[in-house]
């Protein structure tokens, strides 16, 4: 780091989150390295990366600092370690005699190092490190293999651990996933699943991240690399550099096994996303509801909501919650699945379940700029408009159609006559029905009224 006011926010922020940083030196010939990212909207809903302004000094480390850091190197007490990481951006401070050390050191103790090398022609630099993990065009630049399929990936992964010394070798070949090379098997590929890429920036320190974890943790290569698939096309969803916990990765796990759709959260997930989303500038609205046997008075309800803002965010009641509102024999469908459909619709954007009877709880913690609720009230009358009314939020009321409501379907299937006197799916008028109607209408959490609340 350099003397300037980025390196101090550095060291701040290293000591904010408990990370050891006696090792940090500094350098007075040079200036912090500092990455400042532009960015937009697309869509006018997606936040996005225009571009990126680097300030740095890439050249090599002087003798004396170099001298240093071998140093601060020397003194640690390497028992105490499980894995070292090597992640080298090319900006002069790992030199050979810094890498050679580093490597040959942790050999004695039989520690794993991993490297994320720079873009570079030769990998000798790093000869004997236990796995590499180059992306697919630092992979490109150090083989001179073009790596337009999967085999050209096996092929080229094959060839630096056989140059090098490595033991394995993991080539990050973004939408196609991790090729791994190295052990008894044979050079595989582990794919990824397609996502949506808003941010891309920390996803190689990520995988990076995780391999380290896991390795660390005692478990192989084989073993570790689907985690960090995981945890790379994660890091990608988010907006910037985002710190992911365990119980997102588990979540995940759980999506790709089909159990849950990734735009379901936990409230505490929920409220963390609702922050960054804020301070990426974006507007967030809320509504709530049972959502019972979902239908078209749903879907036009949640579009025209969708359009008060950025993202939209629904909050589902859970099964006990419904029980107390509507009876033992509702819900219909449970609240995973009712979840699971809402996430589904592409005007909903995250969806929360909640077993309180009225959404207070959401609110206070999602703080939305929008709280929506459909039907004849007022704004005051809506439940929760306190909450958000009191940090400067609004309230809005939109319209419901009439005619169309989980309990005149269920009614059409139970009494059949009842069914052919009134068509169910007809196209519903505007028309405004009472207060208790337009909630069965939308099959909503019913609005109290503010002197009930």
């Amino acid at each position: 780091a350099g003397t300037d006011l980025n390196g101090e926010a550095l060291r701040t922020a290293l000591s904010a989150r408990g990370i050891e940083h006696r090792g940090l030196l500094t350098d007075f010939s040079r200036s912090t390295t500092t990455k400042e990212r532009y960015v937009g909207r697309a869509a006018h809903r997606h936040v996005h990366q225009i571009l990126r302004v680097d300030r740095e000094d890439t050249f090599p480390l002087s003798g004396e600092m170099e001298d240093q850091l071998l140093a601060a190197l020397v003194e640690l007490d390497w028992k105490q370690f499980d894995v070292v990481l090597i992640s080298d951006y090319g900006k002069g401070v790992c030199s050979e005699r810094i890498l050679r050390y580093a490597i040959d050191r942790s050999r004695e103790f039989g520690l794993p190092v991993l490297v994320d090398p720079c873009r570079c022609d030769s990998y000798a630099r790093y000869r004997g490190a236990y796995l590499m993990k180059p992306n697919r065009y630092e992979t490109e630049t150090a083989t001179g293999i073009a790596i337009r399929t999967t085999n050209d990936a096996c092929r080229a992964a094959e060839h630096l651990r056989a140059a090098y010394d490595f033991q394995f070798v993991a080539a990050t070949i973004d939408r196609d996933g991790i090729v791994l090379s190295g052990g008894a098997e044979a050079s595989r590929i582990f794919p990824t699943r397609e996502r949506s890429v808003y941010d891309i920036t920390g996803a190689g320190d990520m995988v990076l991240a995780m391999l380290g974890l896991c390795i660390g943790s005692g478990l192989s290569p084989h073993e570790a690399i689907p985690l960090a698939n995981v945890a790379g096309g994660l890091e990608v969803e988010q907006v910037g550099v985002v710190v992911l916990d365990r119980r997102d990765i588990a979540r995940e796990l759980q999506t790709q096994h089909g159990s849950f759709s990734p735009k379901v959260m936990r409230l505490e997930q929920m409220r963390a996303t609702a922050q960054e989303l804020r301070e990426a500038g974006q507007k967030l609205v809320f509504t709530n509801g049972c959502f019972d046997l979902l239908h078209m008075g749903h879907v036009s309800y949640l579009q025209e909501a969708a359009r008060l803002g950025d993202q939209l965010i629904v909050g589902v009641n859970g099964d006990a919650s419904i029980r107390r509102l509507k009876g033992p024999e509702r819900p219909v469908i449970g609240e995973r699945d009712r979840a699971a459909l809402l996430a589904s619709l592409e005007c909903v954007d995250f969806v929360v379940i909640f077993h309180e009877d009225t959404p207070h709880r959401l609110l206070e913690a999602i703080r939305p700029d929008v709280l929506v609720k459909g039907g004849t009230y007022r704004p005051e009358e809506v439940v929760g408009h306190e909450i958000v009314t009191a940090y400067g939020g609004e309230v809005r009321v939109t319209n419901l159609w009439n005619g169309i409501s989980t309990s005149t379907i269920l009614k059409s299937i139970t009494d059949p006559a009842e069914g052919e006197r009134k068509p169910v799916l007809a196209m519903p008028n505007l028309s405004h029905a009472s207060d208790t109607q337009l909630a069965e209408d939308a099959d909503m959490t019913p609005p109290l009224r503010a002197k009930s609340a």
